[in-house]
């Protein structure tokens, strides 16, 4: 990605890719369903509310989260503007996440989900975007 080129999503769908899953060098990455939170009342809503969450929420931008009000322990991970993962946290419902440096975007999965996708500090990130569900506002 060329500097100085900004990231600029709509809230909606897509697929996340994380590459630099654990495997041997030249392993696919592994998909996931990805909810894409880029307005503010989405952002503010995040996960809270939720029982459950099949895949992960894109929150940007974003450099900390909150859990106060969850029901679900989740797992966080701190993205740089390359979208390479920066810190991979899991946090218990009633916390606050201090702001991380250099973070941009924040990935927000069930507790336990982020390790089974081998999602790890210096692990990169890919977001594909289902433009076919994104409507114009």
């Amino acid at each position: 990605m060329r500097s100085g080129r900004v990231r600029r999503w709509r809230d909606g769908h897509g697929k996340l890719l994380v590459h630099g899953a654990d495997g041997p060098e030249g392993t696919p990455p592994v998909t996931v369903p990805l909810e894409l939170a880029t307005s503010y009342r989405a952002r503010t809503r995040g996960l809270l509310g939720r029982d459950g969450f099949d895949g992960a929420m894109l929150l940007s931008p974003a450099s900390s989260v909150h859990t106060f009000g969850m029901r679900i322990p989740i797992d966080v991970a701190y993205l740089d503007r390359r979208l390479r993962v920066l810190t991979v946290r899991t946090m218990r419902p009633g916390r606050l996440g201090l702001p991380r440096l250099r973070a941009r975007h924040v990935l927000e999965a069930e507790a336990g989900a982020m390790a089974a996708w081998g999602l790890r500090a210096g692990a990169r990130v890919e977001v594909r975007v289902d433009v076919s569900a994104e409507s114009d506002p």
